[in-house]
């Protein structure tokens, strides 16, 4: 491979610096570094940040090849600036035995545009009643070492229980989908003022918060390490808050969604705003991003959730739940944590590569912009500014809350191991 010089780059919103890229790896940072031999790509002042890492992704492959498959939804990571992606396990069939995450972690390899690291099932098709191969995924060529029933909540304790004790033989996680199924029925918005007034089953922040505080209880009984997905509400950071504070492993994420959009937008019955944990209250956005901030939240995770366009384009009631994020999460922490002082870039590489590469034990990923590291990386032109156009989203699907809405942040560069997969905006 040749080598590349990406010139004058902040490195992590510092001083601008040369970064030289020989192969697969980082061989120089510094400054006035020599481009002889090679290709130069003029940085301009762009942040530099590590490859980004969703612990979060929906890639739908196998099975619903009809909203996403794994080469579109790779090929939308590499538009946002992912260099991985850890891919949830509700697909048809469900990724419950190694040999559907093998399948899944192989076409990951094949598309060659971001590493895929599937996540493996708690249960047997998602039904919450037996506890999948988790033994035989962690074992298996994909490494499985996060499993969720994402989609689902692990509703029965016992069942829980089980799988921290199983996964803690080789510290891996269970990323729990916190929604007590029986308090949320019907349940189609968040409940509270604006649900009351459009006539909308609501669904209560106590459905989340109860599931919350049983499993870090868990955990904590176990020894075992549990994650939080998509963490929605005021009163979830206040449990995780607690929890870490008592020394319990517990770790959470946020959606960009939920630090940016409020329920007051279900006003307008567009199913685009339509998602699972609901869009919250504007105490409940503030409140996800000061956790987010002081590191109560660990990190940022799109819960990309690509739907055909059938599915959106209905009535409110029958609309399936979720938005893409891939391709814009990066332009709505800039806007929401950035551009409001709560976070530097820094802050950000911490949150969305570092972090979530650890918890996921994602190799090679969330390394430092450093001599000797794999060179994943990508390059944000913050400066820019302009109104999101999902007809450009290299996602098979377009259900975005953003359409021509302005974002900061513009995603110009992304490389994996060295390779370029995006050049001035636009995949290789």
């Amino acid at each position: 491979m040749s080598k590349t010089l990406i010139r004058g780059a902040k490195v992590l919103g510092g001083e601008p610096q040369d970064v030289l890229i020989d192969g697969e790896t980082i061989t120089q940072v510094g400054a006035g570094l020599s481009a002889e031999g090679a290709e130069v790509v003029e940085a301009d002042g762009k942040v530099l940040l590590p490859g980004l890492v969703d612990l979060h992704t929906h890639l739908r492959e196998p099975g619903r090849e009809d909203s996403e498959t794994v080469l579109t939804g790779t090929r939308a990571a590499a538009s946002g600036g992912y260099t991985n992606v850890f891919a949830m396990a509700n697909t048809f069939p469900v990724a419950d035995t190694a040999g559907v995450v093998e399948q899944v972690w192989r076409l990951g390899q094949e598309s060659g545009y971001c590493d895929v690291q599937p996540i493996g099932a708690v249960t047997v098709g998602l039904e919450g009643q037996k506890l999948a191969e988790l033994g035989a995924m962690h074992e298996s060529a994909a490494a499985v070492t996060v499993f969720s029933d994402d989609g689902k909540c692990v509703h029965d304790a016992v069942i829980m229980r089980r799988a921290l004790e199983y996964v803690k033989a080789f510290d891996g996680v269970v990323a729990q989908h916190a929604q007590e199924p029986r308090l949320t029925e019907g349940a189609q918005m968040n409940e509270g003022v604006v649900s009351a007034e459009l006539g909308l089953g609501g669904w209560p922040a106590v459905a989340e918060e109860s599931i919350i505080a049983r499993d870090v209880l868990l955990a904590d009984h176990v020894g075992s390490r549990v994650h939080i997905c998509h963490l929605s509400t005021a009163g979830s950071v206040e449990i995780v808050r607690w929890a870490k504070s008592r020394g319990i492993r517990v770790t959470a994420e946020v959606t960009p969604h939920h630090l940016l959009l409020t329920d007051e937008l279900v006003r307008s019955y567009n199913p685009v705003y339509k998602v699972n944990p609901p869009l919250r209250t504007e105490r409940d956005v503030l409140a996800l991003r000061e956790a987010l901030a002081d590191g109560t939240i660990d990190i940022v995770a799109t819960d990309h959730a690509p739907h055909p366009h059938e599915d959106k384009d209905c009535e409110w009631a029958a609309a399936a739940m979720g938005m893409v994020g891939l391709e814009t999460a990066l332009s709505v922490v800039q806007e929401t944590m950035v551009d409001t002082g709560l976070l530097d870039w820094a802050g950000v590489a911490e949150r969305m590569s570092f972090t979530p590469a650890r918890i996921g034990r994602a190799e090679g990923h969330g390394r430092p912009v450093s001599a000797g590291e794999p060179a994943n990386l990508t390059l944000v032109d913050t400066a820019y500014r302009g109104p999101v156009d999902p007809a450009g989203f290299a996602s098979r699907s377009r259900n975005t809350p953003y359409e021509g809405r302005e974002l900061p942040g513009r995603v110009t560069h992304t490389w994996l191991r060295g390779k370029a997969t995006l050049v001035d905006g636009k995949l290789t």
